[in-house]
């Protein structure tokens, strides 16, 4: 009775605590996004014990995110139409090879030390922040060269005339630089360990040099078995199984994968959006006859783009833009192109002949109050040459006879504006101080100008045609109520072809960054990231999606999936790539035999074994274990590279039947080389050293699980 008291008194205790809990568990999952609640809750991947968590993952997706935007600022055409889908597995990737590189590290006991820093830091810089610290000391008028110059400026201010609190941010962004390239030379390190222990012993390389000296002088006829009778040679499923278990470890899997039904609907533009193409080409030649080069807003909300040119004749676009700006008068207006990709109009204006590169001798000079001093000894006639010797070779840096570009493929460059090239074509061969900061300045004077050329100035309007949102509509109502009809994955399949779909049989898994194309490329269906996470997250075998669709401003589409099958261990025998595979193995496999059966009583000579098969013997007087051109069968190589000279030999190839006949052997008179096998070997093992440092440790990716859902 006490017992039960005491508990009594306590109800309204457990009550308020049980409550608390269910609303911590309530809480948790929401901000979880669907997280497992009970295992890594932060966790995106791990190898064995080797995680990655969720705040390091973002910050590296974010570098790679900032790093493709500064490579397309550099090379705006290599990289326009990178796809951003590979960004996060390819964080992943990337902090999953370091960390388990500095656990590997930490196990052998590598470290860093302090010569090894200062050489890969100041003098063979290994880590590309360096060069970032330098363009940012620039930038701000600090103008440095080398990473020692950096090092000075930085961590000595006072005595370059600078104060600490200008040179504290630069400070602590150096100690993390630091720090970062110790590791990197530590992953160095034991890479190169790692790399050294793939090594050939003597037998590894005699086997190599023997393969390549040992030759066969041999007499060669090959049947391919082309186009393979599908019902004759039909396979059944116990021959399919066999197959399947005589080679099951081809179809491993590393991860959770699942093969899944594909719809891709690409969206062109309807016969309406063409006809309002072009009435939009009319209304734009019209604004740009009346003088309205900026053209209406209306225009412009529609997708025309008007874009100012200045270009030498040579820059020109082939074709109708440079007949027409070059032949045309001024103020002239003509739509040059018009089709099913939009169009463009192009107003001519005016032409001038300008200089279009100059050549400059330039002298940087650091430090307040040597400039004046510098400048006044060049047009004394000091020699640039000469200006190390005379002033500190710490605070001048020379750069003889550069060439500036004033205009390039993409028009004027900026390189100097109108009153700096005034300037220095007015100085008559004299110096002038071009640019002035606190910390320093750019002399330079004119050696060499180059002839005028004629600039063509004319104004290109662009409109790319695309589909109208009335038009992507029409399209998603029809898949969203084919799927609606076929919610199963059975009719999602059966149906597809009946309504205009093309399905496509795909295996995703967590490390997928999108839909491919096509098998093994790594190109990706635009913004099909989302349908990869809804089948890892959320499809299950059966299960159709919803329309999802791809944002691509140029070629909008609709993707739909149904999920076929999951498994974790092996690509099962009853997928239909696998079932393919077999299924043309199996076939090849009884072609072979039934050739075999025909011509295996035709074998006394090469001429007759070619000619019962009906193609051309070849000779080939330097047969050598792998190397040679004419079979391409791993099996019957080895064959004929460890055969005698003897009789005809009809053997079945995977891709047809070789009857061949070793007339002699021969031992090439080639030296060992010692380094040459050595590398022979490495190359031909080729190892990974992401799989070497995984080893057999499993892999477990919930990127998926991080990423908003819709």
């Amino acid at each position: 009775m006490a017992t039960l008291e005491k508990i009594r008194s306590k109800s309204v205790l457990l009550i308020v605590v049980i409550g608390v809990a269910l609303l911590a568990f309530i809480i948790g999952d929401a901000i979880t996004n669907s997280r497992n609640l009970f295992g890594d809750q932060t966790t995106v991947a791990k190898v064995g014990g080797t995680k990655i968590e969720y705040n390091d993952y973002i910050r590296k997706r974010e570098e790679l995110n900032s790093q493709l935007e500064n490579a397309r600022k550099q090379n705006p055409a290599q990289y326009a139409n990178y796809d951003t889908q590979v960004l996060s597995q390819m964080a992943l990737d990337q902090l999953m090879g370091e960390a388990l590189l500095d656990k590997a590290a930490d196990n052998a006991g590598i470290r860093t030390s302090s010569s090894q820093l200062s050489y890969y830091i100041l003098q063979q810089p290994i880590n590309p922040r360096i060069n970032e610290i330098l363009q940012q000391l620039n930038a701000a008028g600090y103008g440095v060269s080398t990473p020692a110059q950096a090092y000075e400026i930085i961590f000595n201010p006072k005595r370059n005339g600078i104060t600490e609190a200008e040179m504290a941010p630069y400070q602590r962004y150096w100690v993390a630089m630091e720090s970062e390239t110790a590791q990197m030379i530590r992953r160095n390190t034991y890479q190169r360990l790692l790399m050294g222990t793939v090594r050939a012993n003597e037998l590894d390389k005699k086997a190599l040099y023997n393969d390549y000296v040992a030759t066969r002088n041999v007499d060669l006829a090959f049947k391919p078995y082309g186009n393979v009778n599908d019902e004759k040679y039909a396979p059944t499923e116990q021959e399919i199984r066999e197959e399947y278990e005589n080679n099951k470890s081809d179809y491993k899997v590393e991860e959770l994968t699942k093969e899944v039904a594909f719809i891709a609907v690409t969206i062109a533009p309807s016969d309406a959006d063409r006809q309002a193409s072009s009435q939009l080409a009319q209304q734009t030649a019209v604004a740009l006859r009346s003088g309205n080069e900026n053209l209406s807003k209306d225009l412009r909300k529609e997708g025309v783009v008007v874009t100012h040119r200045q270009l030498r004749e040579q820059d020109l676009p082939r074709g109708k833009v440079k007949e027409f700006v070059t032949s045309a008068p001024k103020d002239s207006v003509e739509i040059l192109t018009e089709n099913i990709k939009g169009f463009t109009v192009v107003k001519v204006g005016p032409r001038k002949t300008e200089i279009d590169s100059l050549q400059l001798d330039i002298v940087q000079v650091l430090g307040p109050g040597l400039a004046e001093k510098t400048l006044v000894s060049l047009n004394e006639g000091l020699a640039i040459d000469s200006v190390s010797n005379v002033y500190p070779a710490d605070s001048v840096f020379v750069q003889k006879e550069q060439w500036i570009a004033l205009y390039n493929a993409q028009g004027p460059t900026g390189a100097l504006d109108a009153a700096q090239v005034d300037t220095l074509l007015n100085s008559n061969g004299k110096y002038i101080n071009l640019l002035s900061s606190p910390q320093g300045s750019l002399l330079a004077k004119v050696t060499k100008k180059s002839n005028p050329a004629v600039i063509y100035e004319f104004d290109e309007v662009n409109y790319e045609l695309k589909p109208s949102t009335a038009t992507v509509s029409d399209a998603r109502t029809k898949l969203e109520d084919f799927i609606t009809a076929n919610e199963s994955a059975k009719l999602f399949v059966e149906n597809a072809p009946k309504e205009g779909y093309t399905i496509r049989n795909v295996d995703l898994t967590a490390s997928t960054p999108a839909v491919p194309r096509m098998p093994n490329m790594q190109s990706f269906y635009p913004d099909s990231r989302q349908v990869v996470r809804w089948v890892m997250i959320d499809g299950k075998p059966g299960n159709v999606s919803h329309v999802y669709e791809s944002k691509d401003a140029t070629s909008p589409a609709l993707y739909a999936a149904a999920v076929l099958a999951s498994y974790e261990d092996y690509v099962p025998v009853n997928n239909s790539e696998v079932q393919n595979a077999l299924s043309t193995k199996v076939r090849k496999s009884k072609a072979g035999d039934d050739l075999l059966g025909q011509y295996s009583s035709q074998t006394s000579t090469m001429e007759s074994a070619s000619t019962a098969m009906g193609v051309e013997a070849k000779n080939n007087p330097n047969f050598r274990f792998g190397r040679n051109a004419q079979v391409r069968d791993a099996s019957v190589i080895g064959q004929i590279a460890g055969g005698k000279p003897g009789d005809v030999v009809l053997v079945k190839g995977d891709n047809g039947v070789y009857a061949y006949q070793i007339v002699s052997e021969n031992t090439e008179n080639f030296p060992y080389t010692d380094s040459q096998y050595e590398q022979q070997y490495f190359q031909l093992i080729n190892p990974n050293m992401g799989e070497m440092l995984k080893g057999a440790k499993h892999f477990k990716n919930n990127i998926y699980k991080f990423e908003a859902g819709d």
